[in-house]
């Protein structure tokens, strides 16, 4: 069975470029590159991934793109780009020519106006999407489901990607209304969703596997495993658990489901929502 990560990582370590990775996280303070992703990837049995942005730069994004270029296994870049400047069309229309440009990512979790994501001026970024047919990757905190949903209903036709299933409360063991906002966003075919960064929303030292369970079987549910796809997180995961321990997990997880279900979340679904090659 093909099996893809479609969310990692890679950064030079820089503090004054990562300030998010504070002193708290000293196992994330080093420098993540492709040749240490391919090594993990590849006992776990991934041989392919879709590099996801982690700091807010166009420069980053295009080291991004360098780094795909120059491997293979990295089958697409979910970059960033300025989504409220009214010339950010410009800058897709340069990103786009790569071809390994697969999706756009803003770190709305952490904006302070809780209803950025309604806002007119990233929304006319959100629109110069569909020209290169770009999905979006949306990363939120459960409590900014609500404001997602009248988000997406706004756009019918875009691709939606639902980052680390919107961070559900798993250290409080809280699961609504999270459960019911989630089952509501599915509706919208147009919305997928990935397994990853479940452990970090978790006890970092604390957590089991049977805490977890609940917050997966639940968008396995809602979205059915046609538009849920498997992530790593790594090297974030490497918080709570190492990137081999998480693919078991996602394996336990779905072994429930059939052959083709199970296909369809190791890498036909992310394959579909990326348009990857």
């Amino acid at each position: 069975m093909i099996k893809l990560d479609a969310h990692h990582h890679l950064w030079k370590f820089d503090p004054k470029e990562y300030g998010w990775i504070d002193e708290n996280m000293q196992a994330l303070r080093r420098d993540f590159l492709p040749a240490d992703l391919h090594a993990v990837m590849t006992a776990a049995g991934i041989s392919g991934s879709v590099a996801v942005q982690a700091r807010q730069t166009v420069e980053e994004t295009r080291w991004l793109l360098d780094l795909a270029g120059q491997n293979d296994f990295m089958k697409g870049v979910v970059g960033w780009v300025p989504l409220a400047d009214p010339k950010v069309g410009a800058v897709i229309d340069e990103f786009a020519a790569n071809p390994k440009l697969r999706g756009v990512r803003h770190v709305l979790q952490d904006e302070p106006d809780e209803n950025h994501i309604l806002r007119e001026d990233f929304n006319r970024g959100i629109r110069e999407l569909a020209r290169h047919r770009l999905t979006y990757d949306i990363l939120i905190f459960e409590r900014h489901l609500p404001q997602t949903i009248r988000f997406v209903d706004q756009y019918p036709k875009q691709v939606f990607v639902v980052d680390h299933l919107a961070k559900p409360r798993v250290k409080y063991k809280a699961i609504s209304p999270w459960r019911e906002h989630m089952q509501e966003l599915a509706k919208r075919d147009n919305v997928y969703c990935k397994v990853s960064g479940l452990a970090t929303e978790a006890d970092h030292k604390k957590w089991t596997e049977e805490q977890l369970e609940p917050y997966i079987d639940t968008v396995l549910s809602a979205f059915g495993p046609r538009r849920v796809m498997f992530g790593s997180d790594w090297p974030v995961c490497l918080l709570a658990l190492s990137y081999g321990r998480w693919v078991d997990i996602a394996g336990r997880a779905t072994a429930k489901l059939s052959t083709a279900e199970q296909q369809r979340f190791w890498s036909e679904t992310a394959v579909e929502a990326y348009g990857l090659k």
